[in-house]
């Protein structure tokens, strides 16, 4: 397990309940009662830490190396079920991109969502996450394909944007985005989105507009990142906590603006300490979610979709 920084106080009571486990498995002395008591100090401070967490924190969160990435939560959604499909039939296979179709409780979904990798080779091959416009293009080919055999689309988010290079932009980035956003508006299928780590810009959103978009709790949506917005506003990366706060991104934020539909809890200290236990929470979101929109016709459901849309932040003319 490794550690954040604010984190460092429990790795130490957890290692000294290590040394205390192992005095009594070395040893006829009974150290229960110590043992107990270090376990019930891990729970105050983890308590104490989790509760408090602050936007840059909650950041550094989303980013947790042993954090699940999206074709993690596909495998434990899907029941290993999950048929992978590839290609935009434009360019190439974007392998930031990942999409198919998978079951969850029996029913059919277009799952796409982005993958970052587990590893240094394979962050590369993933882009760290950052797709290109064929990866956009790719997300909307399986979009439309879901649309006509009216199967129903879930969306994982987890980017820290799209990719930002030169080769990315003269292949029309922007439009791809663009695109994404006009053609998922007027979807005629249901669209559940859960933003499963970072939310960043329009990376985000070229796969993030939906009937339903949840945010899990240790998660962010941002139209820029707290490094990059400091570098814009400080020339300077060292205002990025000050930068986190000013932008309002974490799920909290995000529900008492209404800009999200819900908040998907998190086992205290994260998913990554009880993966099966966070799984299970979005599962029963995703399958919460498409209940409530399932039955609509579609051209309520897309009014529905316009319209909610429509009425997001505030404008004086």
């Amino acid at each position: 397990m490794e550690y954040l920084d604010f984190e460092l106080p429990i790795k130490e009571l957890e290692e000294q309940l290590e040394k205390c486990q192992s005095i009594g498995e070395e040893s006829d002395v009974d150290v229960s009662e110590a043992c107990e008591n270090i376990a019930l100090k891990i729970e105050e401070k983890k308590k104490e830490i989790y509760d408090n967490l602050t936007a840059w924190q909650r950041v550094q969160m989303s980013r947790h190396p042993n954090r699940p990435y999206t074709l993690e939560h596909i495998a434990y959604l899907t029941d290993n079920t999950f048929l992978e499909l590839f290609g935009d039939r434009g360019v190439r296979d974007d392998k930031a991109m990942v999409g198919g179709l998978g079951k969850i409780n029996g029913q059919s979904y277009m799952i796409i969502g982005q993958q970052k990798g587990i590893n240094t080779k394979m962050r590369q091959l993933r882009n760290f996450g950052m797709a290109n416009p064929e990866g956009y293009r790719k997300a909307l080919r399986l979009m439309k394909m879901a649309e006509k055999f009216n199967i129903p689309v879930l969306t994982l988010i987890d980017t820290p944007g799209a990719y930002p290079g030169l080769e990315a932009e003269e292949r029309g980035q922007g439009e791809a985005i663009a695109r994404n956003i006009l053609e998922m508006c007027r979807l005629k299928v249901p669209i559940i989105c859960v933003i499963i780590g970072e939310g960043a810009s329009g990376g985000a959103l070229g796969i993030g507009v939906g009937d339903r978009v949840y945010m899990m709790e240790n998660s962010w949506y941002s139209v820029i990142s707290p490094e990059n917005c400091s570098s814009i506003l400080w020339r300077s990366w060292a205002h990025k906590e000050q930068a986190a706060e000013a932008l309002k991104l974490t799920s909290k934020d995000m529900s008492e603006h209404n800009l999200v539909d819900g908040v998907i809890p998190e086992p205290l200290g994260g998913i990554h300490r009880d993966k099966e236990t966070g799984f299970k929470a979005v599962k029963e979101f995703i399958i919460k979610g498409f209940n409530e929109v399932k039955d609509l016709s579609t051209e309520e459901l897309v009014a529905q979709r316009m319209d909610k849309y429509s009425k997001m932040g505030h404008y004086n003319e």
